[in-house]
């Protein structure tokens, strides 16, 4: 699913810049006016990651660099709020203006490819993984989300896992339930639990990529690995009948929610399966860092985990990466950050502090938590899909699109109108 480049950026600094206008951080416009001053000869990284956790890891990660290229002046150019939104919009905007920065954070997958990569705005790295001998220490099928026509365009620094089904273990104890597996006993956990005045499912969809998130796992279930991979090819269309079917589980699945999810982010939402008021959330295991670090729970203790419904054996990919772009003046020192980045030592610092496992399958298990060690072998042995809520799946416009018809399915759970409006989006983003 793709479009043109020059389409993909207008699109990328339109939506980005708006959504930014609309945000409630007040240093975003200071963020973004420091963002696009040139830093001369610094090796600028530049990243959204400034809240707990991805903030300690970007830190690490730049302490060690320090350590090891003292000559190299840093700058950490991350802009904060709107998750992400801010940071792209600046991005965008310096990126058609030929003033990149000297590496900056990206998804691997379509927000690469079919943005940077196909707007000819980044270099091949087949190069540094040749000399770094990367090309099997990272999985095959992770190479190709970063990779297009042959090239290899950025590297990896970790990987979040998205369909995860976290649960409150005192309720579920309390109500003497078990996790489900299946869509079938999810609906009959959520039955069981409603009845006895416990809100089955958190959401927190202020944000609408809360709510797309949480589709696209249901998306994963009920079409499995192979057919999902055929809705971003083309092979599959959005109106067949497996697609419908799983919208109308997604539409079951809201009845289940918080009454208040409209006003809750995905933080928000959390709390509710923390203070045991909801028994279970879908979200991307950036949720067990906030549980762990933020609200000082137990892993296996205080909150448990499994796949979400259906998906036992495939893993959401969501991966963060750091690229080349063309027309800096320090490449040679890019590509030191990006070795790095690459390497077991810079995976292993970055990755047990910000809460992800690292993209390497060769990194040290010893500095993951439980949690950790079973996604990393998860990561080896299951099926990867890409994300579509995070950039990886499909083009940026087309996301957006999904997003604003997501926000209106949440309310008015009309089947036949979302279908027409995923089938019409993909229509537009094909060239």
């Amino acid at each position: 699913m793709r479009k043109k480049a020059s389409a993909w950026l207008a699109l990328a600094l339109g939506v980005g810049m708006a959504l930014s206008g609309c945000s409630s951080n007040s240093s975003s416009s200071d963020d973004a006016k420091q963002g696009s001053q040139k830093a001369g000869e610094k090796l600028e990284i530049f990243s959204w990651w400034t809240g707990a956790g991805e903030e300690d890891g970007l830190k690490a990660l730049i302490k060690l660099f320090q350590e090891k290229h003292p000559d190299i002046e840093v700058e950490n150019a991350a802009v904060a709020g709107g998750a992400g939104t801010n940071a792209k919009a600046v991005l965008a905007s310096r990126m058609q203006g030929d003033d990149p920065p000297s590496t900056f954070q990206v998804h691997g997958g379509a927000e690469l490819n079919e943005g940077w990569v196909a707007a000819g705005k980044m270099e091949p790295l087949n190069d540094l993984y040749e000399q770094e001998g990367w090309m099997d220490k990272f999985p095959e099928a992770l190479i190709d989300m970063v990779s297009k026509d042959g090239n290899i365009y950025s590297v990896p620094v970790n990987i979040h896992r998205g369909n995860v089904l976290w649960y409150n273990k005192k309720v579920f104890a309390d109500n003497g339930l078990q996790p489900p597996k299946t869509f079938d006993e999810f609906f009959e956990v959520a039955d069981q639990l409603k009845a006895k005045g416990v809100t089955p499912l958190a959401l927190g969809d202020k944000e609408p990529w809360t709510a797309t998130h949480l589709f696209e796992t249901v998306l994963l279930g009920t079409l499995g690995t192979d057919n999902y991979q055929k809705l971003w090819n083309g092979e599959l269309s959005f109106d067949a009948p497996q697609v419908k079917q799983a919208v109308e589980t997604f539409k079951k699945m809201l009845g289940y929610i918080n009454e208040d999810h409209s006003s809750r982010n995905w933080q928000d939402a959390a709390q509710l399966v923390a203070e045991g008021k909801a028994a279970m959330y879908v979200m991307g295991d950036w949720a067990k860092g906030y549980f762990v670090n933020d609200l000082k729970l137990k892993v296996n203790e205080d909150f448990g985990y499994v796949p979400t419904p259906n998906t036992d054996g495939k893993f959401m990919v969501i991966t963060d990466t750091f690229g080349l772009p063309k027309g800096v003046k320090n490449p040679d020192d890019v590509k030191k950050f990006l070795a790095l980045l690459g390497s077991v030592e810079g995976q292993d610092a970055f990755n047990p502090l910000k809460g992800s496992i690292p993209a390497r399958i060769d990194a040290d298990p010893s500095k993951y938590d439980e949690y950790g060690k079973q996604t990393m072998e998860d990561f080896k042995n299951a099926e990867l899909a890409p994300s579509l809520a995070h950039g990886s799946a499909a083009a940026e416009g087309f996301v957006t699109k999904v997003n604003q018809a997501i926000n209106i399915f949440v309310t008015q759970k009309d089947v036949n109108s979302l279908i027409d409006t995923l089938v019409s989006a993909a229509a537009e983003l094909k060239k």
